[in-house]
C-alpha cells in the first residue's frame, strides 16, 4: 500500500493574515425531537491545534453534534460561537465530510473545481490545487472519471480532497472510514494526520477505539447525548475519570 504524499507545501489558509476563527465554544447545547433530547446540555471549547476525536457508541449523538458545530443544524437550546464574528468568514473557513459522501454528477476533477469556483479562485490557481489534491489522495489517474462510479474508498478520498482544496481552518469528518476496507482506512488515516500537520483543525467522530487511539490528540466522550468527559488522549485512554467512559473502553458500556 502506497503511503499518502507529504503535504508540507500545502498549508491551511488564514486569509489576510487576520486572527483565525478559533476558539470554538459550545455552550449548553441541547437538541430535542418530539420531546426527546438527542443532545443534552453539552458544553466544551476547542482550540486550533489538537486533533479532536468525538468518541462514543452508536447513537451517542456524535454525528448530530458535528452537524450542529458545522452549522448544518441549529440547537434547540444553547449556542455555538466562534472567535470570528463574521458568519461569512466562519462558513468559508470550514468543511465537512460525511460518512456517505455527497458527490456531484461530475468528474472527479470537476467536483474539486466546483468548490474552488465558489471561493472565487482564478483558473490557474484552481488547476494547481486540483492537481495537488488529486496527487495527495492518489486519484490523479481518475481525474476524468465520474465521481459517482468510484469505489467507496475512492469516494471518501475525493471528499477529503474536495474539503482540503479550500484550505479550511477546520474540517469535520463524520465516521470517515466506516464503509471502506482496511487498506483504504490506513491510507485515509494518514491523510487525516497530514491535514492536521498542515495546520487544519480536524474534528472527527468514531466509535472505533483502535482508530481513536491512533489519531486522537484529545477526546470528547459522548454517551446518550451527554458529554461525559473531555481529556487529552493519553489521559483518557490510560484511565478516564468517568465510570461510563471506563466501561466503554473495557467493552462493558450498558445501553
Amino acid at each position: 500500500m502506497a503511503e499518502a504524499p507529504d503535504w508540507r507545501n500545502e498549508q491551511a489558509c488564514v486569509p489576510d493574515g487576520k486572527p483565525g476563527i478559533f476558539p470554538l465554544r459550545v455552550t449548553g447545547v441541547s437538541f430535542e425531537v418530539a420531546g426527546h433530547y438527542l443532545l443534552d446540555d453539552i458544553s466544551f471549547e476547542l482550540g486550533s491545534g489538537p486533533l479532536t476525536v468525538i468518541l462514543g457508541a452508536n447513537g451517542a449523538g456524535k454525528s448530530l453534534l458535528l452537524k450542529i458545530c458545522h452549522g448544518l443544524l441549529s440547537p434547540t437550546r444553547g449556542a455555538v460561537n466562534w472567535q470570528s464574528a463574521s458568519k461569512v468568514r466562519v462558513r468559508n473557513s470550514q468543511a465537512m465530510v460525511f460518512q456517505r459522501p455527497v458527490l456531484l454528477r461530475r468528474s472527479v476533477a470537476a467536483n474539486i473545481d466546483y468548490v474552488l469556483r465558489l471561493q472565487g479562485l482564478a483558473k490557474p490557481e484552481r488547476l494547481r490545487r486540483i492537481d495537488a489534491c488529486l496527487r495527495m489522495t492518489g486519484l490523479s489517474h481518475l481525474g476524468r472519471r465520474g465521481a459517482r462510479v468510484l469505489s467507496g474508498g475512492e469516494q471518501q478520498k475525493l471528499a477529503l480532497a474536495r474539503a482540503w482544496a479550500v484550505r479550511p481552518e477546520i474540517v469535520f469528518l463524520d465516521e470517515p472510514t466506516a464503509n471502506i476496507d482496511p487498506s483504504a482506512t490506513l491510507f485515509m488515516e494518514n491523510l487525516i494526520r497530514q491535514f492536521s500537520r498542515a495546520g487544519t483543525k480536524v474534528v472527527l467522530t468514531t466509535h472505533d477505539l483502535a482508530q481513536a487511539k491512533r489519531l486522537a490528540d484529545e477526546v470528547l466522550f459522548l454517551h446518550q447525548g451527554r458529554l461525559l468527559e473531555q481529556a487529552p488522549a493519553k489521559q483518557f485512554f490510560d484511565g478516564p475519570e468517568n465510570p461510563l467512559a471506563r466501561a466503554f473502553l473495557q467493552g462493558e458500556l450498558p445501553c
